[in-house]
């Protein structure tokens, strides 16, 4: 049961999200390219922290218009650097209401738990949905049937920002055929599909145990999204 105050608005939010239009409105960044010309640091997240209370596009952009004039920033940058934080985000709560959507699964009780967004059944996770990373050594038809090499290279490589630990994590990885992976993140049906697929067909004994260390042996395991 929630019993944290700030978890009960937070599941609120969460279960009121209205996924079709988060899915219309992340859809309207596909029309510029995915890039980053600013090193993600502290001081800019905090510069473009409103994009957590801003879903709509139109008025995203007035805010960073705002904060281009404020700060004194260079336009471009900012706006990439604000715009690709936006749509990971809001991808990421449109994922973690459908995970939310489902009687197996139990929001995290505390909101500020970085290692905890939900638990399947009983086993806690944190979820982090990732483009098919360049930097494997193998491409993705290997990736899928040597499942537990890559859940070793993304907790191997994964940001130093924020999020890193060594706890309990699932993986949604897209793929795009035509290598544009990171619009997928838009695809909230699409995702929904998958996901729902998983949770109703969870198997504890199916998750892989990755061997840091004695005291450091996360479950893992990875939700293919194709297109």
């Amino acid at each position: 049961m929630v019993t944290s105050i700030d978890a009960i608005f937070r599941l609120v939010f969460i279960m009121n999200i209205n996924l079709s239009n988060i899915e219309t409105q992340l859809k309207k960044r596909w029309k510029y390219n995915y890039k980053w010309l600013q090193k993600q640091n502290n001081l800019w997240d905090n510069y473009t922290n409103f994009i957590y209370l801003i879903s709509d596009w139109d008025c995203l952009v007035e805010a960073i218009a705002r904060l281009v004039q404020e700060k004194k920033l260079p336009k471009e940058a900012a706006f990439y650097y604000a715009i690709n934080r936006w749509y990971n985000y809001w991808s990421s709560v449109a994922v973690e209401h459908i995970f939310c959507s489902h009687p197996q699964v139990e929001p995290a009780k505390n909101e500020k738990d970085k290692e905890v967004d939900f638990s399947i059944s009983g086993i806690p996770f944190d979820h982090k949905t990732s483009v098919f990373p360049k930097g494997f050594e193998n491409d993705f038809a290997f990736a899928k049937a040597h499942k537990e090499q890559l859940l070793y290279w993304l907790y191997n490589h994964q940001s130093q920002q924020g999020r890193k630990h060594l706890a309990n994590r699932l993986f949604i990885i897209v793929h795009n055929k035509n290598g544009n992976h990171w619009k997928l993140k838009a695809e909230i049906s699409l995702l929904q599909q998958a996901i729902s697929n998983y949770v109703t067909t969870f198997e504890p004994g199916h998750l892989t145990k990755l061997n840091f260390s004695e005291i450091n042996q996360p479950l893992s395991d990875i939700i293919w999204v194709t297109q």
